[in-house]
């Protein structure tokens, strides 16, 4: 799970509740001093929310968007069903449909780890609301074969215990297998709380999910909008290759972010948020 590196709102940015004609979804919406030049939606990943981008939101803004980073259906903020079938791929991309439809027309869409796959159908679905598309840490299909095994134990445990029993045995597995420094008290108090605000079902659906996505590159390489591919120097969840050659079949733009892993808009989020930027004029340009 991405960690966020503090949880400070820079200035110009509010968390306020999203009304879409999908419901409400809680957002963390930055806007910059001057009339924006665009805005971007940034759509979390697998255990994630919206305060997973919160360190690009000021450079994001200092650079003249305005960045909504958003709360799934059932993530942390958000209200969601107990019912699996509410977390379906195509339910989960109207609701991103439905956020763009909101912030108005040309968003630039940029979704992480499993909201890059949200994000892919909802572009399918329809291209309209969107200027362009980043898949940030996100493979071509499922997840690699040791992340299926992990992910498919959780949903197995989620169905069988409460989220505070498993939410201790992940922290106790952690600890076994890749003892590190100690996670600062203000960071683990969130991560906690986002955990135990999460709805399980959620979890379990989009966690099969990540184990079973198709392959759908040569679809999006149809779509007329421009493609962009980001990720860190290493990633666990699918191969810097998958990657690469997913970006060529795409003929996105590929971006590196040294120095980072799964999550480069925590982990190196001043370069990430440089090379957002860059992609954005490009596409505004095209």
């Amino acid at each position: 799970m991405s960690r966020p590196p503090f949880f400070t709102l820079p200035p110009g940015a509010r968390a306020h509740q999203l009304s879409t004609s999908r419901g409400d979804f809680a957002v963390i919406d930055a806007r910059p001093a001057a009339p924006p030049r665009g805005t971007v939606l940034l759509v979390p990943g697998f255990t994630g929310s919206k305060e997973d981008f919160i360190a690009l939101l000021e450079p994001l803004t200092a650079a003249g968007y305005r960045a909504v980073a958003v709360d799934g259906r059932g993530q942390y903020e958000t209200a969601g069903p107990r019912d699996e079938a509410a977390y379906a791929r195509a339910e989960l991309a109207r609701d991103v449909l439905a956020q763009a439809a909101a912030l108005g027309s040309g968003v630039h869409l940029l979704g992480h780890s499993l909201g890059g796959l949200i994000s892919r159908a909802a572009v399918l679905a329809d291209t309209s609301p969107f200027r362009s598309l980043t898949l940030m840490s996100c493979g071509p299909a499922a997840i690699c074969a040791p992340q299926q095994e992990r992910t498919l134990r959780l949903v197995a445990a989620l169905g069988a215990y409460d989220m505070g029993a498993v939410w201790l045995e992940m922290r106790k597995a952690d600890g076994e297998s890749a003892p590190a420094a100690p996670v600062p008290p203000e960071l683990d108090a969130f991560l906690r709380r986002r955990w135990m605000g999460t709805v399980p079902e959620q979890l379990m659906a989009t966690g099969r999910q990540l184990t079973s996505e198709p392959d759908r590159t040569a679809e999006l390489a149809a779509v007329p909008l421009p493609k962009h591919v980001l990720s860190g120097a290493v990633d666990y969840a699918w191969p810097v290759p998958s990657m690469d050659a997913m970006a060529k079949e795409l003929s996105a733009v590929r971006t590196v972010i040294e120095g980072a892993e799964h999550s480069p808009n925590a982990e190196r989020p001043g370069p990430t948020a440089e090379a957002l930027v860059r992609f954005w004029e490009l596409s505004d340009r095209a």
